[in-house]
């Protein structure tokens, strides 16, 4: 066999035998490779993101195995259940046949038996879901047990995601697992996001099916899909073709009704949800300029107005019309749209950032439509009828989910981004607390979120100078490298359930398939651990296990970043 040369130290650092300093105590198993050694070194061994139930037991001894030879035994209640968890078993074994650094085949391979059980057959995937786990894997003289519990398919198929981050390919043929491990787990928060937006540049499916299986590797699970925008309206409105036909870039350029469909399902398979946005009344041009000849109006102002600086935040300018009902009316046909291709429970995410007020107070219908109306063209009558546009969707939204869906009892909140409108001073007259939840998009020292949570609003956050992926690349922003995403905390409510979780943000203005991987990865993963985990220790004390998640993301054909140069990596704390 071949010599194990790698040596695990007390301070949780993989040497090899050659190099071993003096002074430093090292455990006495000796490994095979460094990967080999980071399976157990340390309290997470490579799992990421880190478990958070106490004590997570990972033993030195290694079984030697062929993927092939997994057997599995499902135990869920429901035949859904069961499926899914048999869609579980066959992604996982995927996943495993990456790790081979060369032939995977054993002739003689010790016999892996996984059991899972699963206590509920619901497949709902929302903030109430239970994603917890427990996982324990012991070996005998003639077979590994390794036994999954899952309160839900979701908590079963994290499991899987960290039963496989216990394995690594081996110098010779087949894989490498630990003989021995006990796991408990269950996440913080229970929304761990990332924003795509596919407007500014289109993203084929390829590359949003890659971002999904990132996350899926990181146990993220909202995928905040920023399908439209100003710039354009890519998605297939079945009930209202004209929104795709003028406001996609090109014919190729567009996501059908069943890519959606399809999308939809493909994340749902690895524990993520897909959060469709729609955004208004700002941030809505192409794909609205059809009302005057369809005899609808003006549904957007401003749209593709110069100079822009008058007009809006961002160029191409367009903001929806609050005083057409024509608007309304498409808008409830989008959101129905919308509401056939997510799951039952999931809820709409209806923007609502960035409006300009000038842009409505320098429309002569607008300000004539308000005057008859009895506003004057103070700011809060702009606040007003702003805050009526966001009602009156929700009103449509409550309307479409009843009729739709009449098994749910309670109405769904509904999400909107921070702005104007949640200024802490008066979000109470505009925006209920018990309907609308707020994602802040602030600075981490802005009081806004602390604010907001004392008067009991819900909140999404996303650290506007840690947390925005596109930043350092346009104007004075400044880059985040992964230790700054690390380290970026999450608000404390005076509620356990205040405060949902956060998501990164890949805005696209200056991203698109070329460079998107390796903007979001692995740095996105920093995030998945402080929202997984919420850990208290120092991202340092993390970075050897990141590193290893890194070249993870990398078997699974994930483009992600370098973080250090290579000999770092191969020569642990000798860098930083």
């Amino acid at each position: 066999s071949v010599s194990r040369k790698w040596l695990c130290s007390q301070t949780d650092i993989c040497t090899r035998e050659s190099e071993l300093l003096p002074g430093i105590h090292y455990a006495p198993e000796k490994f095979e490779s460094q990967r080999d050694c980071r399976l157990s070194c340390g309290k997470y061994g490579a799992i990421w993101p880190m478990p958070t139930g106490e004590p997570t037991q990972l033993g030195h001894q290694r079984v030697r195995f062929d993927p092939w030879k997994v057997r599995f035994h499902v135990v869920a209640p429901g035949e859904a259940a069961t499926q899914f968890l048999r869609e579980t078993n066959r992604l996982f074994v995927s996943n495993l046949l990456k790790e081979c650094t060369r032939n995977c085949t054993l002739e003689t391979s010790k016999q892996i038996l996984v059991r899972a059980t699963v206590a509920s057959e619901s497949l709902v995937l929302d903030w109430a879901t239970d994603e917890s786990y427990a996982l324990v894997v012991r070996t005998t003289d003639t077979a590994t047990f390794v036994d999954i519990q899952g309160a839900t398919v979701y908590g079963a198929r994290h499991a899987f995601e960290t039963l496989s981050h216990l394995v690594t390919g081996s110098l010779s043929n087949g894989l490498l697992m630990v003989s021995s491990a006990k796991i408990s787990d269950r996440p913080a928060y229970p929304h761990r996001g990332v924003l795509l937006d596919t407007a500014r540049n289109f993203l084929p499916l390829k590359f949003i099916r890659s971002t999904l299986d990132g996350m899926a590797a990181s146990k993220m699970n909202v995928l905040h899909w920023h399908v439209v925008d100003t710039h354009s309206f890519p998605l297939e409105i079945t009930r209202v073709p004209e929104m795709q036909g003028y406001g996609a870039y090109g014919p190729s350029q567009t996501y059908s009704r069943q890519d959606a469909l399809n999308l939809v399902k493909y994340a749902r398979l690895r524990g993520i949800r897909i959060l469709i946005e729609i955004d208004g009344p700002s941030h809505a041009g192409n794909g609205w300029q059809w009302g005057p000849a369809a005899g609808l109006g003006n549904m957007s102002v401003c749209l593709n107005q110069s100079p822009w600086r008058n007009f809006c935040v961002q160029p191409p300018c367009g903001q929806l019309n609050p005083l057409n009902d024509h608007m309304y009316a498409v808008l409830k046909e989008i959101f129905e749209d919308v509401a056939e291709v997510g799951a039952p429970e999931e809820t709409i995410h209806m923007g609502g950032d960035e409006v300009f007020i000038p842009c409505w107070n320098n429309t002569p219908e607008i300000r004539q439509g308000m005057r008859a109306q009895g506003y004057d063209l103070s700011m809060e009558s702009f606040l007003r009828l702003w805050s009526q546009f966001h009602q009156r969707n929700l009103n449509a939204w409550d309307d479409i989910t009843e009729r739709m869906y009449p098994g749910i009892k309670e109405p769904k909140p509904v999400i909107v981004w921070s702005s104007h409108l949640t200024n802490p001073r008066y979000i109470e007259t505009y925006l209920p607390k018990e309907r609308f939840i707020i994602q802040t998009w602030v600075e981490s020292q802005d009081p806004l979120n602390l604010e907001l949570l004392q008067r009991g609003y819900r909140l999404i956050v996303s650290t506007k100078n840690a947390w925005y992926l596109d930043h350092g690349f346009w104007g004075s922003t400044s880059y985040y490298n992964w230790r700054s995403v690390y380290s970026a905390g999450v608000p404390v409510g005076q509620r356990s359930d205040q405060v949902l979780g956060g998501e990164v943000c890949m805005w696209s203005e200056y991203v698109d398939q070329n460079s998107l991987e390796s903007r979001i990865w692995p740095r996105a993963g920093a995030a998945a651990e402080r929202l997984w985990s919420n850990p208290k220790s120092a991202a340092r004390l993390a970075e050897r296990r990141f590193y290893r998640y890194r070249e993870r993301l990398l078997a699974r054909g994930i483009h992600a970043d370098a973080v250090i140069p290579h000999w770092c990596v191969l020569h642990e704390g000798m860098c930083l």
